[in-house]
């Protein structure tokens, strides 16, 4: 369930029009609703707290907003990061320091030393090479790192080449055949306090039986790791839990999913971590945009919105679905083809779509924008930024400003030995 729906006609969020939002801010834009946020993420934690003792780490990558961080810190939620800015963001936003979770392949020793000066909660070590890298920065601080160890289990998540991410050709983890003699190399590093595991197989997940596959041999892994001394109490099992973009997706519930995993981890012992993103933020945005003209094409209508590949990348990238929907529906339709203004063939969003008829001026949504959507703009054709607003109730403000495209022109120069 998200909070845009119809009312007298228009669509509105929560109880705000978005074409109020649209005739203030301008378009495209942005908007979140902080009762769907809320409501996703009680929902997500209420499912896994059957697995018992859990901790439930927001993905920020997902969507690293200051206003969508603060509000999920307030539903006790800790944040998942990559780098050190989605560090920075997450402090930022609320998040207490040691429900932080350090993820990604690629750690700079700069970013090392910015979290642990920051006192983060745990490193997941991506490499044997990460981990003893991590050791000597942390040793030379005089501190020990807290972390477990990222398995890869060659696991085929089904789901699109680009998001998966537990398979043995992907560039995360290390080979779970493997996991266990590094993990005992690493335990015995100074500067570090190995834990435990974690894993992560891919995003956008309809099916559960991928996950079931990989946490059975996660088990596999902690019980033998235990035999040779090592005391195991967390596991990190990542993200992945897939959402509804279109008719005919049938995702897995979190109570659905926290059944499965308190079944497969229950002689575990652990403190299960789990990194929601995309089943938290996705349906709880929106991106508005407004027609500037309907082209006559030779099959279909081209429908041309002033959103474009730089506002939202996904189906440029993906192939992706958003549903696109009026703002002020009128019940007829009709198949369209809906692009954006940038001078790519990729920046399409749909082809041959059945859709709301629209005309110049109209105002339009792309749904389920929540996720990887402004966290992934550019500056691409020099468009400018596009902002984000938060709605609560009947309030709403602008959590990110657009940025004009002529303000990086300040950030450039030209070098004296180009000027005649």
């Amino acid at each position: 369930m998200d909070h845009f729906e119809l009312k007298n006609g228009e669509l509105y969020c929560e109880d705000v029009r978005l074409a109020e939002i649209a005739e203030s801010v301008g378009t495209p834009v942005y908007v979140y609703s902080r009762a769907t946020l809320e409501r996703h993420a009680d929902t997500f934690r209420a499912g896994v707290a059957a697995a018992g003792d859990v901790h439930v780490a927001y993905a920020v990558k997902a969507n690293p907003n200051l206003a969508v961080i603060h509000v999920l810190a307030g539903r006790g939620c800790g944040a998942d990061v990559v780098s050190e800015g989605e560090m920075v963001r997450a402090l930022a936003g609320g998040v207490p320091p040691e429900e932080i979770v350090f993820s990604g392949v690629g750690k700079s020793a700069r970013e090392m030393v910015a979290a642990l000066d920051a006192g983060i909660g745990q490193f997941n070590i991506e490499s044997e090479v990460e981990g003893e890298e991590l050791s000597a920065v942390a040793a030379a601080r005089g501190k020990r790192a807290v972390a477990v160890l990222r398995i890869n289990p060659d696991v085929d998540a089904r789901t699109h080449a680009k998001i998966s991410t537990g398979k043995s050709e992907n560039k995360f983890g290390v080979p779970i055949s493997d996991a266990q003699a590094i993990y005992g190399r690493l335990a015995a590093l100074p500067g570090l306090a190995m834990r435990g595991i974690a894993l992560h197989i891919g995003s956008q997940l309809l099916t559960l039986d991928p996950l079931e596959e990989a946490f059975v041999k996660v088990g596999e892994l902690v019980a033998a790791l235990r035999a040779d001394g090592h005391v195991i109490t967390h596991v990190d099992l990542g993200g992945g839990l897939g959402v509804r973009y279109k008719e005919g997706d049938d995702p897995r519930w979190p109570d659905e999913y926290g059944a499965m995993v308190a079944r497969v981890t229950a002689d575990w012992g652990v403190t299960l971590m789990f990194e929601p993103g995309r089943v938290i933020a996705a349906n709880a945005g929106v991106l508005v945009t407004r027609v500037i003209r309907v082209k006559p094409g030779v099959e279909a209508p081209f429908v041309i919105v002033d959103a474009a590949m730089n506002d939202l990348a996904r189906p440029a990238l993906y192939d992706a679905w958003h549903d696109f929907e009026a703002v002020h529906p009128t019940g007829k339709r009709f198949v369209a083809n809906i692009v954006g203004p940038v001078c790519e063939t990729g920046d399409t969003f749909a082809m041959h779509r059945d859709i709301d008829v629209v005309a110049a001026g109209d105002l339009a949504i792309f749904r389920s924008a929540g996720a990887y959507g402004a966290t992934m703009a550019s500056f691409y054709n020099s468009r400018d930024m596009v902002p984000e607003v938060m709605v609560s109730g009947s309030e709403w403000a602008v959590v990110a400003d657009r940025i004009p495209a002529a303000a990086t022109v300040a950030a450039e120069r030209v070098p004296d030995f180009l000027k005649g």
